[in-house]
């Protein structure tokens, strides 16, 4: 792979937040792939090619206050992906079929067990089985979804491009939670599902992803897949799912990195 010693890979500072941590480390093992630089973001990056590797949070605040190119997710499809109600309400509109959701203080609600979990947010951070909702998370700021039992699937797109559905084997009814990603990983595979992949590409062009993206889903006994979630701003570095996925698909790691690199204007 020829370096792309011009690509300015550009992570958020140091912080306790556990996301900054997994993110830093991202950062730093693509710069040494690509052979260039690394550097802590600021509004003010200097004009070039400047590959945004930051949490969903700081990603948020970045792409609302760049005023140079970048490389990395559009405002628009972050936030519609980031408010899980915004995207589970576009995709249910659009055709695809997802668990039965509801806002925590809502009338209506799935019946227990469900799955609870922050509106916003990311890497699964606060999801969990419940049977109630304690008080202080009754509010518009979490979801309640209905629980599924099946298999859980995530799928790399970029644009257009759809990777291979990468199965997550999970104990059944488990929820793929913040530590069962980051610190007791399950085992993974991937899997030449083409209802997946197609509900995937249609996902992607409902919320108006723009750049790379993970969506993930879940096939119930019937084989039906359902919908959960659209990661805008996932991680794309050599060990990820993104990778995998596409690395099943046939696409290898130095079109990935172009992929990656290409630049957006600001919004």
């Amino acid at each position: 792979m020829e370096p792309k010693r011009d690509i300015l890979v550009v992570r958020e500072p140091w912080s306790a937040d556990p996301l900054a941590w997994i993110h830093r480390a991202e950062a730093k093992a693509i710069a040494r792939e690509l052979g260039g630089p690394l550097a802590v973001y600021s509004r003010d990056l200097p004009p070039g090619r400047a590959l945004l590797r930051l949490s969903d949070p700081v990603m948020r605040r970045a792409v609302g206050e760049l005023a140079v190119p970048y490389s990395g997710p559009g405002r628009a499809a972050l936030e519609r992906c980031y408010d899980k109600l915004a995207a589970h309400r576009i995709v249910t509109a659009g055709g695809l079929d997802a668990p039965q959701t509801a806002l925590a203080d809502s009338g209506t609600l799935p019946g227990p067990p469900f799955v609870l979990k922050p509106r916003r947010g990311s890497d699964s951070l606060g999801v969990r089985i419940a049977e109630t909702i304690p008080s202080h998370q009754r509010n518009a700021d979490h979801l309640v979804q209905e629980r599924i039992v099946g298999r859980e699937f995530t799928v790399a797109l970029f644009r257009e491009h759809v990777g291979m559905p990468i199965e997550i084997f999970l104990p059944p009814g488990t929820p793929y939670s913040f530590l069962r990603k980051y610190a007791w990983r399950p085992r993974r595979a991937p899997v030449d599902d083409e209802q997946v992949r197609d509900a995937t590409r249609r996902a992607g062009r409902l919320l108006g992803v723009d750049w790379a993206a993970r969506v993930d889903f879940i096939l119930d006994a019937s084989g039906r897949s359902h919908f959960l979630e659209c990661d805008a701003a996932p991680l794309v570095g050599p060990d990820s799912a993104f990778a995998a996925s596409f690395a099943a698909a046939g696409i290898n790691r130095a079109q990935q990195l172009d992929w990656l690199a290409e630049m957006k204007s600001p919004a």
